[in-house]
């Protein structure tokens, strides 16, 4: 069974093999991914986006890849979810299409993606890691109650220089 719900504005859904050219186009969009990596090549891509297709459960190691669209009109906004680290730990993630950002849809869905870890899947801690100089990622996970926990110096290899993450988390006792 795939994993669905609503929010206010939003309808998500697990990731099909019918959203791969929306996540397609999603990566190959500079600005979107201007933080997050180096244009790959489709082969790579399809590879990262064929690791969301396997159906997820609550017990699963493997992203939950959620798409999300607007309810009214069902258009593709973006790609959410996250990954189990540990067993009680996981990595959030999320990509907005650029003609979408700033609707506050990224924290709709950030919210909505922290309840589902939290109050369904019984996770303790909610991490991300964002690329130094990511402002409007950080002010979203600060909004949504994450804390900075630390920066990793040259951690991530991107535009052909070592980039400083900044490191985010978020404790179930913390999230209301």
């Amino acid at each position: 069974m795939l994993t669905t719900f609503t929010t206010s504005r939003l309808a998500y859904r697990q990731l099909t093999a019918e959203d791969w050219p929306f996540f397609l186009s999603l990566q190959r969009d500079e600005e979107v991914m201007r933080f997050m990596a180096d244009r790959g090549s489709e082969e790579e891509i399809y590879a990262a986006f064929a690791t969301r297709l396997p159906v997820w459960t609550p017990e699963s190691r493997h992203w939950l890849g959620l798409l999300i669209s607007e309810q009214a009109s069902g258009e593709p906004v973006g790609v959410t979810g996250f990954i189990r680290r540990e067993e009680d730990k996981a990595e959030v993630g999320y990509l907005l299409a650029k003609r979408h950002q700033g609707k506050g849809y990224g924290y709709e869905s950030l919210r909505a993606v922290c309840h589902l870890a939290f109050k369904q899947c019984g996770i303790r801690k909610l991490v991300a890691t964002v690329t130094v100089g990511n402002d409007p990622s950080r002010r979203l996970l600060e909004k949504t109650g994450f804390m900075l926990e630390g920066t990793l110096r040259e951690n991530y290899f991107l535009h052909g220089r070592w980039q400083d993450d900044w490191v985010f988390g978020l404790l179930n006792q913390e999230y209301c």
